[in-house]
C-alpha cells in the first residue's frame, strides 16, 4: 500500500507519551490512519461500532463515494457496466479484474455453464424440509450442503481449488434458488438448459413446468440480468464483511457463503426491497398516500417511507436510475402500467421526488425500491427476494473472499471491546447468597 509524508499524532490527557501512526493513500477515496501497532504500544483499543470508520481491509474490487453518489466495479463506473456489458461479464470482470475479450468471456460462459447442475442427492436434502419453509432458509442450508458433495475444491491455499469453487457457486446458485421456489410451491425441480443465458436459464427454472413449453421473454431476461448486474457487489457492507470474517478462519468457500446468505436474510440488509413492496401493499391505493405521507412526516408516528434514501449514497443511488429505466421498460412489456400496486408506486415515487420534505433531506428512490417492483412484474414471489439477491451477490462475496484469501496482511479476524461488565469478585456458597 503506498505510504502519505503525512502522519497521525496521538496525544493522551493522562500523560502517557504520544504515538505516531503511518497514513496510507487508497487510489482514490479517504487515507486511512494505519493503527495496527495501537494496542502493543499503548495498552489502548479504538471504539467503533459498526465499524464506521474502520478499514478491515484493503481493496482493489468495488469503490463506493456515497456523497458522489458513485459506485464503481474494478474502476468502471456501474452506469456503463450495467449498459455496455451481461452478468456473465460482470463476474468474470470482478473476479479477474479486467472485462473478457470475446475468447475470454465465450471460455468463462462455457466453464460455468458446465457446473450448473447439482448433484442429484441434493433434491433428498431438500425433501427434509418442510413446504413452507422460508426460502432463504432452504438456500442457507442448501448452499452450506455444497461443502458435503463438492469436497474436491475445498483445499483454500490452493487457487485453482478457489477458481472451480468460485465458478461452481455462481453455475449452481440459480439452481439452488429455483429449487427452493419449486419446493415451496409443490411443482418439480427443473433441470437447467445450458443453450440458454445464465438469466434466462434462471428464469426457465423458475417458471417453466412439464405441461407446457416456457417461452423466453428476452425484455425480462435483460430486466433479471440487470437486477443481478447491480447487485453484484457493494463494497464491505455486513454481508460481505461476514464472508471475510468466517473466511479468515479457513473456513471451506461454501459455508463462508453460506454465513453471507445468512447475513443478507436480515431485513436491515437485504430484505429493503421485499420491505418496500410490503410497505405498498400497507398503503393499498392512490387515494390513501396523502395520508401516509403525513405519518411519515410525523416522527411520533413510527412510519416508515421504505425503499427511498440509503445509508451509504447521500445524493441519488446510481443503480435507482438505472433500475428505474428497467422498471418502466418491464410495465410497459407486460400491460402493468395500470396494475393497482404499479400505479401507487409510481405515484409515491412522484411525490417524493416533487415534495421538498424528501427532496431537502435527500430521500430519493433507490434501487430496492425499483428492483422489487420489477421482480413482482416478473412473477418473483416477495419471499424469493432476498434469495435473487443472494444470487446476485454471491459473485462478489466470492471475489472478495479469494482476495482475502490471497491477501498476507490477511489475519483471522478478532474484533476488540469495551469491557463494562462486573469487575472482578468472588463466589459466595449458595446458603451466603441474597
Amino acid at each position: 500500500m503506498p505510504t502519505s509524508d503525512n502522519k497521525a499524532t496521538l496525544s493522551f490527557s493522562d500523560g502517557s507519551p504520544s504515538l505516531e501512526f503511518p497514513i496510507y493513500k487508497g487510489t482514490i477515496g479517504p487515507d486511512v490512519i494505519d493503527i495496527r501497532k495501537l494496542y502493543n504500544e499503548s495498552g489502548k483499543f479504538t471504539y467503533d461500532p459498526g465499524f464506521m470508520s474502520t478499514a478491515s481491509c484493503n481493496s482493489a474490487i468495488t469503490y463506493i463515494d456515497g456523497d458522489k453518489g458513485e459506485l464503481l466495479y474494478r474502476g468502471y463506473p456501474i452506469e456503463q457496466i450495467a449498459v455496455h456489458s451481461d452478468f456473465m461479464e460482470t463476474c468474470y470482470l470482478l473476479l479477474h479484474g479486467e472485462l473478457p475479450n470475446e475468447t475470454e468471456k465465450r471460455t468463462f460462459v462455457d466453464t460455468v455453464r458446465q457446473h450448473t447442475m447439482v448433484h442429484e442427492q441434493m433434491q433428498f436434502f431438500f425433501r427434509g424440509f418442510r413446504r413452507d419453509a422460508h426460502p432463504m432458509a432452504v438456500l442457507t442450508g442448501s448452499v452450506g450442503a455444497l461443502s458435503a458433495f463438492y469436497h474436491d475444491s475445498l483445499d483454500i491455499t490452493n487457487p485453482v481449488h478457489r477458481e472451480v469453487s468460485a465458478i461452481r457457486m455462481i453455475a449452481k446458485l440459480p439452481t439452488l434458488v429455483a429449487m427452493a421456489y419449486k419446493y415451496n410451491i409443490g411443482q418439480p425441480f427443473v433441470y437447467p438448459q445450458n443453450d440458454l443465458s445464465y438469466s434466462a436459464n434462471f428464469m426457465r427454472m423458475m417458471f417453466a413446468n412439464p405441461c407446457e413449453e416456457y417461452k423466453v421473454n428476452e425484455v425480462l431476461v435483460r430486466a433479471l440480468d440487470r437486477i443481478l448486474i447491480l447487485h453484484a457487489d457493494h463494497e464491505q457492507n455486513a454481508s460481505t464483511s461476514t464472508v471475510r470474517l468466517a473466511g479468515s478462519s479457513g473456513a471451506n468457500p461454501f459455508a463462508c457463503i453460506a454465513a453471507g446468505i445468512a447475513c443478507l436474510w436480515g431485513p436491515a440488509h437485504g430484505g429493503a426491497n421485499e420491505a418496500a413492496l410490503s410497505m405498498l401493499e400497507e398503503i393499498g391505493s392512490v387515494d390513501k398516500i396523502p395520508e401516509f405521507i403525513k405519518q411519515v412526516k410525523d416522527k411520533n408516528s413510527g412510519v416508515k417511507l421504505m425503499g427511498f434514501g440509503h445509508r451509504v449514497y447521500k445524493n441519488y443511488d446510481p443503480r435507482a436510475k438505472l433500475m428505474r429505466e428497467t422498471c418502466y421498460e418491464v410495465l410497459e412489456e407486460l400491460g402493468l402500467k395500470d396494475d393497482r400496486l404499479f400505479k401507487l408506486a409510481m405515484a409515491l415515487e412522484k411525490i417524493a421526488l416533487e415534495d421538498e420534505y424528501f427532496v431537502s433531506r435527500k430521500l430519493y428512490p433507490n434501487v430496492d425500491f425499483y428492483s422489487g417492483i420489477v421482480q413482482r412484474a416478473l412473477g418473483i414471489p416477495t419471499s424469493m427476494f432476498t434469495c435473487v439477491f443472494a444470487m446476485a451477490r454471491t459473485i462478489g462475496w466470492i471475489a472478495q473472499w479469494n482476495e482475502m484469501i490471497s491477501d498476507p496482511e490477511q489475519k483471522i479476524g478478532r474484533p476488540r471491546q469495551l469491557f463494562v461488565g462486573s469487575a472482578p469478585r468472588d463466589v459466595k456458597p449458595l446458603a451466603e447468597r441474597k
